[in-house]
């Protein structure tokens, strides 16, 4: 809040930039070079905080009377989140119904075989944790062609383990689609940490064989 009251003002920090939840409830937007805050500051962009209420034939139409005329119109919400992009999944001729899985390391799932899917960071940059699952996974299959594995599956062989939302995250685009996503677990290795230190230590430096991955 600071950063923008500098490059802003007071009044325009508390009409246009003080959501209704928290840090890291929703995504943060940096702007680290403030080119954003320049092209306001110099009237090459505006910020309009406000209701849509519909699309007119020359523009948008907010809830509190305003009218905005636009040639083009980007639409930066409606997003549909699917898993995996839809895959259907088939394991021995059944389908399998990823919403009923539990996440291993955040990125394979509880009777899955041979399966894994990058996913990120939602409170940092996306490709780091997407590098530690590729390191991972390289390491995996190094393992099992150094000992003649054909198959490695995650086993949820702990019966205390409940599982939880994949994602504590309050978007409207995620709330929507939680319901399909898989669910992580409740101890390690099927917890989410959103925290790449300590993904680290699970993953590039934890044990392949746990006694949760099942290799044949």
């Amino acid at each position: 809040a600071k950063g923008v009251r500098n490059e802003l003002g007071e009044e325009y920090l508390e009409k246009h930039f003080k959501p209704d939840y928290n840090p890291w409830d929703q995504r943060l937007c940096l702007v680290p070079d403030s080119d954003l805050f320049a092209s306001i500051r110099d009237e090459r962009a505006s910020i309009v905080t406000g209701d849509i209420e519909t699309f007119t034939e020359t523009g948008v139409l907010l809830s509190s009377g305003e009218q905005f005329d636009a040639d083009i119109v980007v639409t930066a919400t409606g997003l549909v989140l699917k898993i995996m992009a839809g895959l259907e999944l088939v394991v021995d001729g059944e389908k399998v119904d990823l919403s009923k899985k539990i996440a291993y390391k955040g990125m394979m799932y509880n009777d899955v075989p041979n399966l894994a899917q990058a996913f990120g960071y939602t409170n940092a940059s996306w490709t780091l944790k997407c590098d530690l699952t590729a390191e991972y996974v390289c390491r995996l299959i190094n393992h099992m062609d150094s000992r003649g594995y054909a198959q490695c599956t995650p086993r949820l062989n702990d019966p205390s383990i409940r599982p939880e939302p994949v994602l504590d995250f309050t978007s409207g685009y995620v709330k929507r689609a939680l319901d399909t996503f898989p669910s992580q677990g409740s101890k390690q290795p099927w917890r989410l940490h959103q925290n790449y230190f300590k993904d680290i230590a699970l993953i590039r430096r934890g044990k392949l064989e746990d006694g949760t991955m099942e290799f044949k």
